[in-house]
């Protein structure tokens, strides 16, 4: 029996979160190829509302694997300009996470992955900055289990948090982004954690479905060389096939001086060495998604946790542009549940992972 929720997932996707309209050339790109009952509620339901091109394409990663770990420099350098091409006259993208296995690319060439990463920056800007785009998940038992979940909890837990009124998310989350837009200085305080930076002049942008779903965030940026302090997160973290867990850095004058994290310090040192941008942080984000409330190993739901925050190494979004450049963006996630405050000028708007402030207690869980 064909599940009511990928019909209904479906039309987020498509009515809410891209806006298909006639003569759109929509792209439907998917990792693994689980998220199949998905991609046909989304190709058919883009023909139906007129669509003047709908392609779609399965990547494999067992296969991108076999490509990282056995490729030559040539072929790590080459850069396909027909996707390029191609991408150039996509006005919607549609992307679909559906990999059985996480750690697929464990261990593959990470000097590989990166510099390949660097080379397909084109494609991905031009996508970001150009195209209506989402991106989500579709769940597998490989999935599942990376979130210690049965099948079953999963499914529940991904499309409650995937099938929600984004248009009464947005309008919450317009509170806390206007509190953010004027606010100039930010603490957080927490277990391992003691940070200061700057926001001023930056804005914040709400994360309410448009391109992320699960969503539920506003972010802006620090002041590039404002950052001061440590930070200890405390959600596992999946890169470039790795896991990593206790990430710690220490700031000075907005660069990370020093990182480390259980059994991972040298791989995680070798990503922040990537390029100049890559020990600076390009977002600075508050997770207000009501119904996330545990971590997952998996970035798109965990950096959207309600009561947590992240504080992300690498490129900064154009939106918020604190001139901060990288082929690394590592979303980070620090949980605040229980364990945590977050000031604005000196005043508490968050406590132990709930807003406290006047203007922002609708946002909370059940309210």
């Amino acid at each position: 029996m064909k599940d009511p929720r990928i019909k209904e997932m479906a039309e987020v996707l498509v009515n809410y979160s891209t806006r298909v309209k006639q003569n759109d050339v929509v792209l439907i790109s998917t990792s693994g190829v689980s998220s199949l009952p998905l991609v046909k509620e989304i190709y058919a339901l883009c023909i139906r509302k007129g669509a003047k091109y709908v392609e779609y394409d399965f990547s494999i990663p067992d296969i991108n694997r076999l490509f990282y770990c056995n490729a030559g420099k040539k072929q790590i350098s080459y850069f396909p300009q027909h996707k390029l091409d191609f991408i150039k006259q996509v006005t919607v993208f549609i992307g679909i996470g559906s990999s059985e296995n996480s750690m697929v690319m464990a261990q593959a060439d990470q000097d590989a992955m990166i510099t390949h990463a660097k080379v397909m920056r084109p494609v991905l800007d031009w996508r970001v900055k150009n195209t209506r785009w989402v991106v989500t998940r579709f769940p597998t038992q490989g999935a599942a289990q990376e979130a210690r979940m049965s099948l079953d909890e999963y499914e529940d837990y991904l499309f409650s948090s995937c099938c929600i009124d984004w248009r009464e998310e947005s309008r919450k989350q317009s509170k806390l982004k206007k509190l953010m837009d004027r606010t100039e200085k930010v603490r957080i305080t927490s277990s391992d954690t003691n940070l200061v930076f700057s926001i001023k002049g930056l804005k914040s942008i709400k994360c309410d479905g448009r391109f992320n779903i699960p969503d539920g965030e506003v972010f802006t940026a620090p002041v590039r060389d404002s950052v001061e302090g440590y930070i200890t997160y405390n959600c596992p973290s999946l890169y470039q096939g790795k896991e990593f867990n206790d990430v710690r850095f220490e700031f000075a004058q907005g660069e990370i001086v020093k990182a480390s994290a259980t059994a991972s310090s040298k791989s995680l040192n070798r990503i922040l060495d990537t390029d100049e941008g890559s020990r600076y942080i390009g977002e600075f984000a508050i997770g207000v998604n009501p119904k996330i409330n545990v971590p997952m190993r998996n970035t798109l739901f965990d950096e959207k946790i309600f009561g947590s925050i992240h504080l992300t190494p690498g490129q900064c979004y154009e939106d918020c542009e604190n001139g901060n450049h990288s082929a690394v963006h590592w979303d980070l996630v620090k949980i605040l549940t229980g364990d945590g405050e977050i000031w604005f000028d000196d005043i508490l708007i968050q406590k132990d992972g709930l807003f406290v402030h006047q203007s922002l207690l609708d946002l909370n869980p059940g309210e």
